[in-house]
């Protein structure tokens, strides 16, 4: 049953009361407990009544949440334990609740480079202890995509508080392109994650003042720039930036298009099931295939996407993408055609 942070704040000073054995408890004395401890955690001024303190007891007392609490009265007055080494704290964990703290766990630790999430660091590593503790044995039933050895994490939250505190950054940046790095600000504006990578949507403090999306792995410094202004996004909805895209890649006022495209039956449902993108249309059936439609911004990872379906789609329009489609394959082939197998084979086996 659902419990909130009220009820749990009142069973747990219940708890620490009657674990009290230097002092008798009345419904009175717990109930100003109570009252005490929701003001100091909650701010609530209003004190608890009579009657949720009795169902709080009588829950406790339950198996409600499972604490079978040993909860008597002595002279009809005075409550206690009649158990002096029990405490709801000391329930052992269930094998569901075993198997949900894993998962919960594993979930915690995918956050990686949030310094807003360094309090959940301890909490996850007294979490895998109990588990560990109580179950020492099995498998996880959950596995997160990750990459242990992906760079740039350690930026993230420095650039997280600038775009929260219009903080303008300098970066020393080297694009996969370029010779080599180069200085310049920025002023942040979003954080955006693609297939496990991170990049930074803001504008640069360059001439033209062109809108950049930066990765996260190809900075190789960052600093706060104290003296130079913050350029508040002023055009752009960050909530929508990137819905007619696949990836990252666009620039401001790019058109989007229609792109139709045939999948053979076969593969059809692994499309239908995960789309390509949310406005994934089913537009059309025939013996070869399914016909699909979606409407994004053409890019690099909209080719990639689509080349990784290798023979299995054929994209029918735009004609610029089927061109650029066709020629990607035309360049993979080439590729095959002027391998030497019997030189390719003993260089890798020899």
């Amino acid at each position: 049953m659902p419990v909130n942070r009220n009820a749990l704040i009142r069973y747990r000073t219940i708890d620490t009361c009657l674990r009290n054995k230097y002092k008798k408890w009345t419904l009175e004395n717990l109930i100003d407990a109570c009252s005490d401890a929701l003001y100091e955690y909650q701010g609530i001024d209003k004190g608890v009544s009579r009657r949720t303190v009795q169902a709080d007891l009588e829950t406790m007392r339950s198996n409600k949440l499972g604490y079978n609490a040993p909860i008597v009265v002595t002279d009809k007055k005075y409550y206690s334990y009649s158990d002096s080494n029990y405490s709801i704290t000391n329930i052992p964990l269930t094998d569901q609740d075993l198997q949900v703290l894993t998962e919960v766990a594993d979930l915690l630790k995918q956050f990686k480079g949030f310094n807003h999430f360094s309090d959940v660091t301890e909490m996850v590593s007294k979490l895998e202890n109990k588990v560990y503790v109580q179950k020492t044995s099995g498998i996880s039933a959950i596995e997160f995509e990750k990459n242990d050895n992906l760079k740039g994490l350690e930026h993230i939250e420095i650039i997280r508080k600038a775009i929260i505190s219009q903080v303008v950054l300098c970066i020393t940046y080297q694009s996969f392109k370029a010779r080599q790095a180069s200085t310049f600000c920025i002023s942040p504006y979003l954080l955006k994650e693609y297939r496990n990578r991170w990049f930074i949507l803001c504008e640069s403090h360059q001439k033209s003042s062109p809108l950049l999306t930066l990765a996260l792995d190809r900075i190789e410094g960052l600093e706060i720039a104290s003296n130079e202004l913050y350029r508040e996004n002023k055009t752009l909805d960050l909530s929508t930036y990137y819905s007619d895209v696949i990836g990252v890649t666009k620039t401001p006022g790019q058109a989007d298009c229609e792109v139709v495209f045939q999948i053979d039956h076969k593969n059809a449902p692994y499309v239908i099931t995960k789309p390509l993108h949310h406005t994934q249309k089913l537009i059309d059936k025939n013996p070869e295939g399914k016909v699909f439609s979606i409407r994004v911004i053409l890019n690099y990872e909209l080719e990639r996407e689509l080349l990784g379906f290798g023979c299995r789609i054929k994209v029918l329009r735009p004609r610029i993408l089927v061109k650029r489609i066709q020629e990607n394959l035309a360049e993979a082939l080439e590729c095959y055609l002027n391998t030497d197998e019997e030189g390719r084979e003993a260089s890798i086996f020899g």
